[in-house]
Order: C-alpha cells, then structure tokens, then sequence
C-alpha cells in the first residue's frame, strides 16, 4: 500500500485513463477467486447451512445501513451547497 501512495503521488501529474476499468476489473477477479476459493473449502460449504440465515441478515444490515448514510450525507452535502440550514 505504501508503494502504490508513493507510486500515485510522484505520478500525480500523469492522467491514467485507463486506470479505472483496471481497477474494476482487477476487484472484479479479486471477488471471482475468493468465491473459489470459499467454494472449495469443505467446511465453508458445510457451515453455509448454519451461517446463512446469520450472513444474510448481517448483509441487509450492512446494506441498509449503508444506504441510510449514503443517503444522510447527500442531505447534508446538498444543504450546504445550497446554503439552507
């Protein structure tokens, strides 16, 4: 992590286009091996019945919490660009 902020910061000056769709696709493959990886271990396949039900609600959670957050600062972001209190 240190190299890649170093990396960034002395080719601040630089426009990488093609950076983002780097970046997608490498989370993107990231998030594709670990599925694999999970999907091979036997005992992460004999939990999923005990941890479902647990791992789902704990993802609606976290995602509606999330979204109420999201949702709380672009009030607050658009308050202030209008200058309404």
């Amino acid at each position: 992590m240190a190299a890649g902020i170093a990396a960034g910061w002395l080719l601040r000056k630089r426009t990488f286009k093609w950076l983002d769709t780097l970046l997608i696709v490498l989370v993107w493959a990231l998030l594709f091996f670990l599925g694999v990886e999970a999907g091979e271990n036997p005992a992460v396949i004999k939990g999923l019945k005990d941890l479902g039900l647990e791992a789902l609600l704990l993802s609606i959670a976290g995602t509606a919490g999330s979204i109420a957050a999201a949702w709380a600062l672009w009030k607050i972001i658009k308050r202030k660009e209008g200058g309404h209190k």
